[in-house]
């Protein structure tokens, strides 16, 4: 495709963020070919690229490029091994991605199954938040995405300094099965630093924490769970709510998002006051997403599916929500989309370009998604200056 300039006024500032394409690009590789894409259909276009990732997977790296630094310290995993975990911190704020410490990746060979459903724990993710307090954090962000536990923040709280208590004595947490043991909950040894903290936990689910759309039945079989254990999770959790609500005399068991990260919502926001936020709405403000596209054109958002799923709030759909605010005009490039076009302008999102479009077959689009984002971001820069005529007064 032949390549154009502006003939009249400055070119337009067009800012690229897309969320990772999954199995194919990460979201700074996926916002690097719609750049290239742009600079050469539109030489001297201002591309602004800002990668982005809603609390799962990426979402570390997204603070960190946006004045963030990596943190690194030794906490325990999910099944009690040591691991080296990184969160980040600018100012008094740090972000920690639970996944870092109790993820799926972190379990040995990195495989679930029924028995690490059952015994998988967040004490390290606690363990992160006591290194981010030691370095001077009162802002904690919590990404809650990927999680390979079901203890409903036990752990977590027990690395802060609470105590469960069985017929027997003291338990240490190893996983939500245990839970079912736990008679009381001792608060009086929690880090009291928490007291003059605020947490933010960063999900894009709205899962109560137990019951058939809970952290169990709906999350525990991806993490190895049987039905039985699936089952026997559930009642452990609705055991560990009934102790909790005992203890700080409120039961946010059905709290929209309790059910993250298999109940550390719950755990969070129950002992640390925590506030459950979108996932990307939360990195879109740390990053400082606003001021990138103060002044701009056009945004370009993107993931690898554009489906049901992302209309419940999901990257793009975040990001589309921003630029209305600021009145900028939004297109999505998606590898597949099944999303209609009155659907997706719904959501602030004008056009839709599926990258299934030029290649069909679902496996050379994956291995090709860098060229045909590229290729997609020329017509999306034919299409501006077609547009060019209409927008001029």
């Amino acid at each position: 495709m032949a390549t154009a300039e502006l003939e009249d006024g400055p070119a337009p500032v067009i800012v690229v963020a897309p969320d990772k394409f999954k199995g194919s690009l990460t979201a700074a590789e996926a916002a690097a070919a719609l750049a290239r894409g742009l600079r050469r259909r539109l030489p001297g276009v201002r591309v602004l690229e800002h990668p982005i990732a809603d609390g799962g997977e990426g979402s570390l790296e997204m603070v960190l490029a946006h004045g963030f630094r990596a943190v690194r310290c030794e906490v325990h995993g999910p099944t009690g091994e040591p691991v080296e975990a990184t969160y980040a911190l600018a100012g008094e704020d740090a972000f920690v991605e639970m996944a870092a410490a109790a993820g799926l990746g972190r379990l040995p060979g990195g495989v679930p199954d029924d028995r690490t459903a059952r015994t998988a724990s967040t004490y390290g993710v606690g363990e992160l938040i006591r290194s981010a307090l030691d370095r001077g954090a009162r802002r904690i962000v919590l990404a809650v995405g990927g999680s390979a536990t079901t203890d409903g923040g036990a752990g977590m709280a027990a690395a802060l300094g609470a105590r469960l208590w069985t017929p027997s004595g003291p338990l240490r947490p190893e996983g939500g099965a245990g839970l079912l043991e736990v008679e009381r909950l001792d608060l009086d040894g929690l880090d009291g630093r928490l007291a003059d903290a605020s947490v933010v936990v960063a999900c894009d689910v709205d899962n109560p924490l137990t019951g058939p759309s809970g952290a169990a039945a709906v999350y525990a079989p991806q993490k190895g769970a049987t039905a039985v254990t699936v089952a026997l999770l559930d009642r452990a959790l609705g055991r560990w709510a009934d102790v909790v609500a005992t203890a700080t005399g409120r039961d946010l068991r059905n709290l929209p998002g309790a059910g993250a990260a298999g109940g550390l919502g719950f755990g969070a926001a129950s002992l640390l006051g925590a506030e459950v936020r979108s996932g990307i709405d939360t990195l879109l403000d740390l990053s400082g997403f606003a001021r990138t596209i103060a002044g701009a054109d056009l945004v370009i958002v993107g993931e690898g599916s554009l489906d049901e799923q992302s209309l419940r709030g999901k990257g793009p759909i975040g990001v589309a929500a921003a630029a209305a605010r600021s009145g900028v005009r939004v297109v999505a490039v998606a590898g597949r989309s099944t999303v209609a076009v009155e659907q997706a302008r719904d959501f602030g999102i004008d056009a839709v370009h599926a990258l299934s479009e030029l290649e069909p077959d679902a496996e050379l689009s994956m291995r090709h998604a860098a060229d045909l984002l590229e290729a997609t971001a020329e017509r999306i820069a034919a299409e501006w200056l077609r547009a060019l005529p209409e927008r001029t007064p």
